[in-house]
């Protein structure tokens, strides 16, 4: 589900009502969002999806042969909080979620994906008090033509 889709989901989970934050993730994503979550104090709740078989066609040789088919079994996993008014699109993107450095979890951190170094415009000016402000600069002719 990521941080894509603004979706309120309840399932039911180990029989306890919960919202769902995301479904269908590894066990290494699962993890990673147990223990963020709890970290801000959530009650979360784990349930393993039923087991998917994958199959993947082996290589075609000839039109005529039969493609032999490897089942390959892909455990998911879908995790949720007791929390059901709980959204976490909207706890990440108002900045209500901690990382357990004490920053706050950005987009990036919660995809985990690499996040881009430096400041966010709006606080440009703040760390920038002496920046050059270049539309100060450019002129503007319709200002100064008399009618």
């Amino acid at each position: 589900m990521a941080l894509t889709k603004g979706k309120h989901i309840v399932k039911e989970i180990d029989s306890v009502l919960c919202t769902v934050v995301e479904s269908g993730i590894s066990n290494e994503r699962m993890s990673f969002l147990k223990e963020l979550l709890e970290f801000n104090k959530f009650e979360v709740k784990t349930e393993e999806d039923k087991t998917e078989v994958k199959t993947k066609p082996e290589a075609k040789e000839e039109a005529e042969t039969k493609v032999e088919v490897k089942p390959e079994k892909v455990t998911t996993f879908t995790i949720g909080v007791t929390d059901l008014v709980f959204n976490p699109m909207i706890a990440v993107y108002e900045n209500s979620l901690k990382r357990p450095n004490g920053e706050v979890v950005s987009p990036a951190y919660w995809n985990q994906q690499p996040e881009k170094p430096g400041l966010p415009y709006f606080e440009y000016r703040k760390k920038n008090p002496n920046a050059i402000n270049e539309d100060e600069f450019i002129p503007v002719t319709h200002n100064y033509s008399t009618v």
